[in-house]
């Protein structure tokens, strides 16, 4: 299971993200300000952090600087959650080290779609390594599902919406959405969080038919 740290001092925002992301399978754990999410974090690493940057005492710029600045946690992924959309904070957040930056208010799929890509290509990059497993896996996606599916769940795990799928493959939103039930069906994927994990099997299986 996979586990995020959402750090956000407005409770409803919390609220909202902690909901959607527990429903969707994830262990979630929330602080309301930088200082306690940051100890949070140095009891248990998560797999991902969302923090939002206009905070009372410590705000998610210097929640980030201190995050890079630990040897542990430096590689964590981190997004940033903000009502501010002025290109030149975009640029700062990004330039800050943060692998994205979700703009309230948001969708629940663009939240799981943020989430989903982040936590996809770091485990991609550092875990998967014992290709017996891996070959298993991918074994069961080609004989289970079909290649138009497998090309859905690769466009999942580059963190596309079902709107964005369905513009890129010229196809109808309910025809995406009858691809993706029948992906979790067929995979045991019960949840948006059990998904992502087959998501990295099809991203490495893209990447050794390349």
């Amino acid at each position: 299971m996979y586990s995020i740290l959402i750090i956000e001092d407005d409770p409803q925002y919390r609220s909202k993200m902690e909901l959607i992301l527990l429903t969707e399978g994830f262990e979630v754990r929330t602080a309301s300000d930088g200082k306690s999410g940051l100890a949070m974090l140095h009891e248990t690493r998560p797999d991902l952090i969302l923090c939002d940057i206009m905070m009372p005492g410590m705000d998610g710029y210097s929640v980030l600087e201190l995050l890079k600045a630990d040897n542990i946690c430096a590689d964590v992924p981190f997004i940033f959650v903000t009502a501010k959309v002025d290109r030149a904070d975009v640029r700062r957040g990004m330039s800050s080290g943060a692998d994205d930056y979700l703009t309230k208010p948001f969708s629940v799929e663009e939240l799981l779609a943020a989430v989903t890509v982040r936590i996809l290509r770091h485990k991609t990059i550092h875990n998967y390594r014992d290709k017996a497993a891996t070959q298993s896996e991918q074994a069961i996606l080609r004989n289970t599902i079909t290649p138009r599916e497998i090309e859905i769940l690769q466009m999942v795990g580059q963190g596309d919406t079902s709107k964005g799928i369905a513009a890129r493959l010229g196809i109808s939103l309910k025809t995406v959405e009858a691809h993706r039930s029948n992906l979790m069906d067929k995979l045991g994927a019960s949840n948006a969080a059990n998904l992502a994990r087959w998501a990295i099997v099809a991203q490495q299986l893209k990447g050794d038919v390349d």
